[in-house]
């Protein structure tokens, strides 16, 4: 009998939150309403749409986040929304990294892109930061550029000498809100591939594609 007790004492004392999950979900963007449409934000519409897609909340904050763990495509995930402002994103992902012992490679980025015209998407394996400060914290976080990445189009900057701050910060204009939202209906699709370790599929499917 007192090995019954003893396995009920370690199963209630054990983390319940932190068993299976497998890889990390991110969102990239700034906490505040007044920045929820700017196009530095299409990372956590994009996780705004996943949660409404799986009927999910993201709304634990934990590791200075927004979080919640969900199944999708069969995979347990941590779901995050980081609200450490943009340029510190990798404090919340690595703290979340190292908690669940998750790879670079189990984390999938998502992030605006301002080389890609509004209503496309790139999906990467992994590569540098490219100037976006919210990916060069991650990658300065988890000691890693490993990480697969899902890069949402948001405009190029109208002219070279345009400041990029300014226009990360600007809001998508309303006549092209339908390409942003129609590219960010295809990315649970593109995650599902990526879940399930077929991101040459996602890649094939979804770099193309245009809305």
């Amino acid at each position: 009998m007192a090995d019954i007790f003893e396995l009920f004492k370690k199963i209630g004392s054990s983390d319940k939150t932190s068993g299976g999950v497998s890889h990390i979900i991110a969102g990239l963007g700034n906490p505040g309403e007044e920045y929820t449409f700017t196009r530095h934000n299409a990372g956590f519409l994009c996780i705004d749409y996943i949660c409404q897609k799986y009927g999910i909340k993201c709304n634990k904050l934990k590791f200075n986040a927004l979080t919640c763990e969900a199944e999708i495509a069969g995979v347990r995930v941590l779901v995050m929304k980081p609200q450490t402002y943009m340029n510190n994103s990798g404090e919340a992902i690595g703290a979340a990294s190292s908690f669940y012992k998750i790879p670079p490679e189990n984390v999938i980025i998502i992030s605006d892109d301002v080389s890609l015209d509004v209503g496309r998407m790139r999906i990467k394996r992994n590569g540098s930061a490219g100037g976006h400060n919210g990916l060069k914290s991650i990658i300065s976080h988890l000691d890693s550029e490993d990480f697969p990445r899902i890069k949402i189009g948001v405009g190029k900057l109208p002219s070279p000498d345009a400041d990029m701050v300014n226009w990360v910060l600007g809001r998508i204009p309303k006549e092209l809100e339908k390409n942003l939202f129609g590219i960010i209906e295809c990315v649970p699709g593109a995650l599902e591939l990526m879940l399930n370790g077929k991101i040459e599929d996602a890649m094939c499917n979804f770099n193309g594609i245009s809305r």
